[in-house]
């Protein structure tokens, strides 16, 4: 529970922090006309859905199993953080790139540049603050062993790395439009403006790209991390009386929510109670070493009958 409240902490700092700056970017772009402005503030108002949709995932996948779904609903956070990729393709950097493009045909002179420069100072701060709050959850959930990117790709919550990779690209599409503004009053070429625009479109776009691919890989089931599947694996040869451990698969149906499935050849002196009392007694073991595993169903099957159905699948 304690990861989960951390994760809507995370995404309600960003929705608020995106609330904000939204609101003064589109002040600033209607006060100033500067079209890398303009971008940012669309860029804001994609990212304030976003965060909302994420809320309603997080709550949607929250819900208990039933008749129709009985793994219950946590892949819906997956979906959900899917569509925010699509959002942040087709809106954020599409309407970002088609600004860009359509100022570059007609560049305007920017008028009161000083009201970009706050405006964009402000950003930055509500903006860098929600990336800290974002970036602490990160690092404390990814631990000392595993690298950024790795994390990254290992991460099962897609949440916190959703609202991180937006806002770097925010940060990374504050510096483009400041820079831009820089230019356009040290050359007196509005074209500048339009140029960080399309940058902009270019970072949102990139951004989506990735968090689409990762959340690819959720949506369709990932298994869960190396070391889990390697403790489930130790805890199962512990077992003297397994002659064999002939498949053990796991899916994660959720950031929490583990499904294990393993075929297991018992000893053939035991008795079907015993077989029994041993498989729950696994189950009550790996439960206590995972806890994420939420569902665990063991098939007792000698190897030669494994093989054999693997083969007829085949």
């Amino acid at each position: 529970m304690k990861k989960k409240s951390g994760s809507i902490w995370v995404v309600l700092a960003a929705l608020v922090g995106n609330s904000l700056i939204a609101t003064t970017k589109f002040i600033a772009a209607g006060i100033t006309g500067s079209s890398a402005m303009l971008s940012e503030a669309i860029h804001s108002v994609v990212d304030t859905g976003n965060q909302a949709l994420m809320l309603w995932g997080m709550k949607r996948a929250g819900r208990p199993a039933d008749e129709q779904h009985p793994f219950g609903y946590g892949m819906e956070l997956y979906f959900w953080t899917f569509v925010v990729a699509i959002l942040v393709f087709a809106i954020g950097a599409g309407v970002s790139l088609y600004e860009g493009f359509h100022k570059l045909s007609d560049p305007r002179e920017i008028q009161r540049p000083f009201v970009n420069y706050i405006v964009l100072a402000f950003a930055m701060l509500f903006e860098g603050a929600a990336w800290c709050v974002a970036f602490r959850e990160f690092r404390r959930r990814k631990g000392a062993k595993q690298g950024y990117f790795e994390a990254v790709q290992l991460s099962k919550d897609p949440t916190v790395f959703t609202v991180l990779f937006e806002d770097s690209a925010a940060m990374l599409g504050l510096l483009a439009a400041l820079i831009g503004l820089l230019l356009v009053q040290l050359t007196g070429d509005p074209v500048f403006d339009a140029l960080a625009s399309i940058v902009i479109g270019i970072i949102l776009a990139c951004t989506a790209a990735v968090l689409a691919y990762e959340s690819k890989g959720l949506l369709i089931g990932e298994a869960a991390s190396r070391e889990v599947r390697l403790g489930i694996y130790r805890i199962l040869g512990q077992e003297r009386n397994i002659l064999s451990i002939n498949e053990v698969l796991t899916m994660h149906l959720g950031p929490e929510d583990v499904l294990l499935t393993a075929s297991l050849d018992f000893s053939d002196v035991m008795s079907s109670a015993d077989v029994e009392e041993r498989v729950s007694a696994l189950e009550v073991k790996i439960k206590a070493k995972y806890p994420e595993i939420a569902r665990i169903f063991i098939e007792v099957q000698s190897k030669a009958g494994h093989l054999r159905n693997i083969k007829r699948t085949r």
